[in-house]
């Protein structure tokens, strides 16, 4: 962790985003680096409930959970940048672009969740993620989300 960066802890991402388990898929941001750069970590335990089914004998986690937290980290990091702590925010995609999927992540494996903005400073959102086990290539993808701030 860089000095002069930020982090959000679970107590904090809690206070940013409003998923909570089971959907919840990201246990600690750091590195932040105001809206410009941010890194999630996201311990993937066999106890999450995709494995029941995804796959039995097998478990991989999803690749769209993967996605799923590249955006969270993302939306949390928009958040710590902009001090929306307890401000009851959501944030929805509107579009997911260039995904790739690298390798299986599995129980056990500690997802590093590399979040980058390509534009924002508004409503409207776009970023590049890349998710790592290991300093492998997980997945990759550019988002794009819209921030609905309540009235």
């Amino acid at each position: 962790m860089n000095e002069g960066l930020q982090t959000a802890d679970i107590d904090l991402i809690q206070r940013i985003i409003p998923h909570r388990y089971p959907f919840l898929l990201v246990d600690r941001v750091i590195d932040i680096d105001g809206t410009k750069s941010a890194t999630g970590l996201k311990n993937v335990s066999f106890n999450e409930p995709h494995f029941q089914g995804h796959f039995p004998g097998a478990p991989i986690m999803p690749g769209v959970t993967i996605i799923e937290a590249m955006a969270q980290t993302a939306a949390v990091m928009v958040g710590v940048a902009q001090g929306l702590a307890d401000k009851n925010f959501l944030i929805y995609f509107m579009a997911i672009d260039n995904c790739k999927f690298r390798r299986k992540v599995v129980p056990g494996d500690v997802l590093r969740l590399h979040v980058e903005t390509l534009r924002g400073g508004s409503k409207i959102w776009k970023f590049r993620g890349r998710a790592e086990v290991g300093g492998e290539a997980a997945a990759e993808a550019e988002f794009t989300a819209m921030i609905d701030m309540p009235s």
